[in-house]
């Protein structure tokens, strides 16, 4: 099992936070053993990764891993969270606002502006709770931290949901990547934009 590169790259992306049952000094020297990281694969495919570290004749940890490595799927999911945010994005006209959104996000406030994409178009409750989560982030000294956690919790929030139905072994791939215990917050994207950015960097 250990001779799969993706185990490898399994064991070294999940947060501790899925492997707490075991000491952090264990941990931490079982990460870096061929007998400890089968140990804790074992301990993952009791669970949190059952059908991703699940024998079968076409290995989804193979297939999902080989694929999407943790900084491909990173990437993946802090777009979906700017596209989330689009509609507050969009409705920011302040220049000092503007400036430190596009400091924080660069190429991606484009993707926030594009319409082609996604029409941004959602309930006032939903645009006044994305607007009151920006701004809160944008009042920071330093906003770039604030609104880049912002974006990805949001944007795996959005990708397991349209994930989960879909391809099981990814969406546990997905929350290995993040803390267990993380707070995720209600979506709102479309299947079909969810979909179209997950079809781009699969591509790539």
């Amino acid at each position: 099992m250990d001779t799969a590169p993706g185990l490898h790259t399994v064991i070294e992306g999940t947060d501790a936070s899925w492997l707490d049952e075991f000491d952090s000094t264990l941990l931490a020297a079982a990460r870096c053993s061929p007998l400890g990281r089968r140990l804790l694969a074992r301990s993952l495919a009791r669970g949190a990764a059952s059908t991703l570290l699940a024998p079968a004749p076409k290995p989804a940890l193979d297939r999902v891993v080989g694929r999407w490595s943790p900084e491909k799927l990173r990437s993946l999911v802090r777009n979906i969270g700017v596209l989330a945010f689009a509609p507050a994005i969009r409705s920011e006209v302040g220049r000092e606002p503007v400036r430190r959104l596009k400091l924080a996000l660069d190429k991606r406030y484009l993707l926030a502006l594009d319409r082609n994409v996604w029409d941004g178009e959602v309930p006032r409750d939903v645009q006044v709770r994305l607007q009151q989560a920006m701004h809160t982030a944008l009042e920071e000294t330093d906003p770039t931290p604030g609104l880049l956690s912002l974006f990805d919790r949001h944007g795996c929030a959005e990708l397991r949901a349209w994930a989960h139905p879909r391809d099981p072994a990814f969406t546990e791939w997905l929350a290995l990547l993040h803390p267990r215990e993380q707070a995720l917050p209600p979506t709102h994207l479309p299947p079909s934009a969810v979909q179209q950015l997950y079809s781009v960097h699969a591509g790539n």
